[in-house]
């Protein structure tokens, strides 16, 4: 994007990613490199490795395998020592088993209550309020907004579940993260070390807790301080990693991607992996104070939800990608332009609305096409065309528009043979593309066999083709072995005249904005509209809205 600047780079992040490709590439040629070993094919990984409290710890599958199984034995037994019959007169030998289950429902539902209640308060935002993506010029703040939500589902959760001894929900959430942990490495994930890190500093504080308290007494502080030291820095780290990535990728998932529900989702769980604790800490305190601490929280998860309400997805350092064609149809000699955004956030089709009243013809209404396999209109950016939610609007007869378009963009076919007792076609589809870049074409056929790879679809489906050369190359072609379809008791390639339907697209090299910005003057009348629509989105959107405009040739050929 535009702001891609050196001036808006974090100091030390070009300095660290040189410093991670240089390392990488060193091990690769080095003597241990393991790039011989993979010329047999791809292997799944049997190796865990993170860092942890700045210690880079790398073990194999099976090591991990036995250290989480023996984890688990280990705090089976912990748990079991440290058990205190609240009904000791009873002798019930089922007791330790009884006290564990109810530990396991409570630790369950409030993971359960908290993706639950985030998920409920996404939904309030996008469904009902409209205000979806109110997070997404701070990576961070929608912390803000679904922290609360959690916290107080988790909470809740805990009225239902009942009254639960702190112990034992302490000692239940050690077993449940301990046999996680186990199980999801029996099944060669690695990411059961997660669990492992968490839960293992639970037993080291349960050990000291039966040093410092006596039976019965409620758990020593310093064991919660021990217990929550791992998964605070830990989940922490997995926190802000997984939110750099996914808060600016809903603004490219598209309309149709659930990014409130993702979003929440990511803070429900992370936070409920960052603050494991929460469950046995409020089991100290009465049935009372557990009530008082859910309404003060669905307070504030109210408050949160009003002022995010107010807010605004984008700002001038965060902003709302659009992608903008100037098409022009060789075929037809029509020319239109072409809108689209990749997101759900409020307010697109209102800049829609404005787009068509300044730049298209009077009295135009903006309607959003269909985006599917056959909208040949954004073949240039498929498959990321997918994603976008575009609208197509007329372009006003200009004086420059009543200018035969120029072109040599032809789409045709050599080596032409038809084979009627196999019933096949082969032929070479020769895509002639001066000055034009980014070419790509679709069609509708039953390919039997191409150059492009030996696993075609073996069905009647819709085909793209997409080509990147550099500019100055512009020919290109694809040899095509095609099944002809029957039609009427014959014969057919798909067409009534036996040719096959092509649509085709690119990128005119010269009309680009803003990459062709100084040389403007090449780009013909695409850059003049380019240009005057750049200058109204800034003024219209206060510099909120990032454009790339394209002026693409497109039309249909068949051969």
């Amino acid at each position: 994007m535009r702001k891609d600047l050196v001036e808006n780079i974090e100091p030390g992040v070009a300095q660290h990613m040189a410093e991670n490709v240089l390392a990488l590439l060193l091990h690769l040629t080095s003597d241990e490199s393991p790039l011989t070993e993979l010329a047999a094919g791809y292997s799944r990984p049997q190796t865990v490795f993170y860092e942890y409290f700045g210690f880079f710890l790398v073990y194999s599958f099976t090591t991990a395998k036995i250290m989480y199984s023996v984890f688990f034995v280990v705090a089976l037994i912990l748990a079991r020592l440290t058990y205190v019959d609240p009904a000791p007169a009873l002798k019930n030998g089922a007791g330790f088993f009884s006290e564990l289950g109810k530990g396991l429902v409570a630790v369950s539902a409030a993971f359960l209550g908290a993706a639950v209640s985030a998920n409920v308060v996404a939904l309030v935002m996008d469904k009902v309020l409209g205000k979806s993506l109110s997070w997404f010029s701070s990576v961070f703040s929608c912390i803000a907004l679904y922290g609360p939500a959690a916290l107080t589902g988790a909470l809740a959760s805990q009225l239902l579940v009942g009254r639960v001894r702190e112990h034992t929900a302490y000692t239940s959430l050690m077993l449940l993260q301990a046999s996680l942990a186990a199980l999801i490495q029996s099944i060669d994930l690695g990411a059961g070390g997660v669990l492992f890190l968490s839960s293992a500093p639970f037993a080291v504080a349960l050990l000291i807790n039966k040093v410092l308290t006596r039976p019965g007494d409620d758990i020593s502080l310093w064991s919660y301080a021990i217990g929550q030291l791992s998964p605070l820095v830990v989940g922490t780290t997995l926190f802000c990693a997984v939110l750099d990535v996914f808060v600016p990728l809903t603004g490219r998932m598209g309309e149709e991607a659930p990014a409130e529900h993702i979003i929440a989702t990511i803070v429900a769980v992370n936070g409920a992996y960052i603050l494991p604790l929460t469950v046995p800490f409020v089991h100290r305190y009465s049935h009372r104070i557990l009530v008082r601490a859910v309404i003060m929280l669905s307070m504030i998860t109210g408050l949160a939800m009003a002022i995010f309400s107010m807010r605004s997805p984008f700002d001038p350092m965060h902003q709302k990608r659009l992608f903008v064609i100037h098409m022009e149809n060789i075929t037809s000699e029509e020319q239109h332009l072409h809108v689209a955004a990749a997101d759900g956030a409020p307010g697109f089709h209102k800049l829609a609305v404005n787009i068509a009243k300044e730049f298209s013809i009077p009295d135009a209404t903006p309607t959003t096409m269909v985006m599917d396999e056959w909208n040949s209109d954004w073949d240039t950016m498929y498959p990321f065309s997918s994603f976008l939610t575009p609208y197509k609007f007329d372009l006003p007869l200009r004086a420059e528009h009543q200018d035969p378009i120029e072109h040599d963009f032809t789409i045709t076919a050599i080596n032409d043979k038809i084979d009627e007792v196999a019933g096949t076609r082969s032929f070479t589809m020769v895509v002639n593309h001066p000055g034009i870049i980014w070419t790509a074409v679709a069609f509708d056929a039953h390919v039997l066999n191409w150059t492009l790879d030996n696993n075609p679809p073996d069905e009647y489906a819709r085909h793209h083709i997409k080509e990147g050369s550099f500019y100055g190359h512009d020919v290109w072609s694809v040899d095509l072995v095609t099944k002809l379809q029957r039609a009427n008791g014959s014969f057919a390639t798909g067409a009534s005249d036996g040719r096959v339907k092509v649509n085709f697209v690119g990128i005119h090299e010269k009309a680009m904005w803003p990459g062709k910005k100084a040389e403007k003057a090449l780009g013909g009348r695409a850059m003049k509209l380019f240009e005057e629509m750049d200058e109204w989105l800034e003024r219209e959107t206060g510099g909120t809205v990032d454009a790339m405009f394209l002026g693409c040739v497109g039309g249909v050929a068949l051969i």
